[in-house]
């Protein structure tokens, strides 16, 4: 196993002797390169965002932008990064920092960085093509920038910036390093106070460490992990990262059922499906931010456990089971009975999450209802999925999963048995929308009444309804 490093800015470098919980952001900043800020610590202003070398969907290599606040610098191991120091100088500015200096994209310049990291990484998505609802007429998507905050600035002129960007140039050396493979994950050991960063060669050796290290806490995508060493000031004896175990990287549809690996970020998950399960497709774009989802994994969200996490409720309504395995072998649990209780579950203490299985075809009639303070980037308040088939005006199978309305994501089972089998009409979509506004324990927060969570619940089935009705006529 050879020392850790990493090649920055084109420039291979020593990881070195530094503590293992060591941000990426943090190490980045010692080697001088001070580009990258700190702004939240939790991944919510994008001010430390990093251009990461990943496997890509359209061509061999995609550039990803990520949060360097919160991955742990052993992930980084034999990887190549960028900083916004990397992709031009003051002679001679990246397409993107010309942009953002000529229409005034920058005023105090904290954040500027983060935006043009964030921003070159879709200057280079290799599928931007076409202009859209949501896209500018180079194919520029502005929601690659929800996760970057400015305070003085404005969203103008840097939207205004992005969208004056061009196709990169042939000889751009960054849109030249996407026709070559991505560096493959290394064995990885970091060392430092008595305590481990690993990285396992491969799933066998990922799952021993699981049985024999139960000090150890499992780290994939770290948007959750890398808040609690930043915030909470948590520190693990044994960290191991599977984020990129091969095992974890697959995306395949059977006959019968879809798997996805549960180290997919939710970015390529999203990518890979291009559209073939329209629920996930209403999802992805409300959960979190780009960066974050360049990241974060199905497997990280719902090991979690959270009441609140948006992926299961959506999978819930899918019918989805998780392959949880061991060194024992495997098992297949379906995911309404996954969850315990408060982020507690069935998994037991040697096993890792696999994949996620969900069955084919897919119900005909879908929605995801998000119910938050921000349209974007937020944390729910309420989290409804549907997935409904319906013949001849009638609900032929009903599922519904909901989130942030008790100590665990549940399956709205009574609402459901009241559709099933009945009309698709005014009166059985009120009655069933009475049931809904009762299912699960809302609690009053700092984020919504109970009172309020109820409301939304009922509202959610009749919004349903309308669509649909609206859909039918279109």
């Amino acid at each position: 196993m050879v020392d850790p490093e990493v090649t920055v800015n084109g420039k291979r470098t020593a990881i070195g002797d530094v503590p293992v919980h060591t941000t990426a952001l943090d190490w980045l900043r010692g080697l001088g390169l001070t580009g990258s800020k700190e702004g939240c610590a939790e991944g919510e202003c994008g001010a430390c965002a990093i251009l990461v070398a990943r496997p890509g969907v359209e061509t061999p290599t995609d550039l990803v932008a990520i949060n360097a606040c919160l991955a742990p610098v052993g992930s980084l191991d034999g990887q190549e990064v960028w900083t916004a120091e990397g992709l031009g100088s003051a002679a001679d500015l990246h397409p993107v920092q010309r942009e953002m200096a000529v229409r005034g994209g920058s005023q105090c310049g904290y954040c500027t960085p983060g935006f043009v990291c964030s921003m070159a990484a879709e200057y280079y998505r290799s599928d931007r093509a076409c202009g859209g609802d949501e896209h500018a007429p180079n194919g520029f998507d502005i929601h690659a920038l929800s996760g970057n905050l400015c305070r003085c600035t404005g969203y103008r002129p840097i939207r205004d910036a992005a969208h004056a960007l061009g196709v990169p140039p042939a000889e751009d050396p960054l849109a030249e390093r996407r026709q070559h493979r991505a560096p493959e994950p290394v064995a990885t050991q970091l060392t430092g106070g008595g305590r481990e960063y690993l990285r396992p060669a491969d799933w066998t050796e990922a799952l021993r460490l699981r049985r024999d290290r139960p000090d150890a806490v499992f780290v994939a995508g770290a948007t959750d992990w890398g808040v609690e060493v930043n915030i909470r000031g948590v520190r693990a004896d044994c960290a191991v990262a599977i984020d990129r175990v091969p095992e974890l990287q697959v995306l395949e549809f059977g006959t019968d059922v879809l798997e996805i690996g549960a180290g997919l970020s939710l970015t390529e998950m999203d990518r890979r499906l291009a559209g073939r399960v329209p629920l996930l497709s209403e999802l992805i774009p409300q959960f979190a931010s780009r960066l974050i989802r360049n990241a974060a994994t199905l497997g990280g969200n719902l090991g979690t456990g959270s009441p609140i996490g948006d992926a299961a409720p959506v999978l819930l309504a899918l019918g989805a089971s998780l392959l949880l395995s061991s060194v024992d072998g495997e098992r297949e649990v379906p995911l309404a009975e996954y969850f315990t209780g408060y982020r507690q579950s069935v998994r037991r203490p040697d096993e890792l999450i696999r994949s996620v299985r969900i069955p084919l075809p897919l119900a005909g009639t879908t929605a995801f209802h998000k119910i938050a303070k921000r349209r974007f980037d937020d944390i729910s308040s309420v989290a409804v999925a549907f997935a409904l088939d319906l013949d001849d005006g009638l609900v032929r199978t009903a599922q519904i999963g909901l989130g942030g309305v008790a100590a665990t994501p549940i399956r709205a089972l009574r609402t459901e048995a009241a559709l099933v089998g009945r009309p698709w009409n005014e009166e059985t979509v009120h009655a069933a929308a009475e049931i809904l506004r009762g299912e699960g324990t809302p609690m009053d927060d700092h984020r919504a009444s109970a009172a309020y969570r109820a409301a939304t619940l009922g509202r959610s089935l009749l919004k349903l309804h309308a669509d649909s009705l609206e859909g039918a006529r279109a």
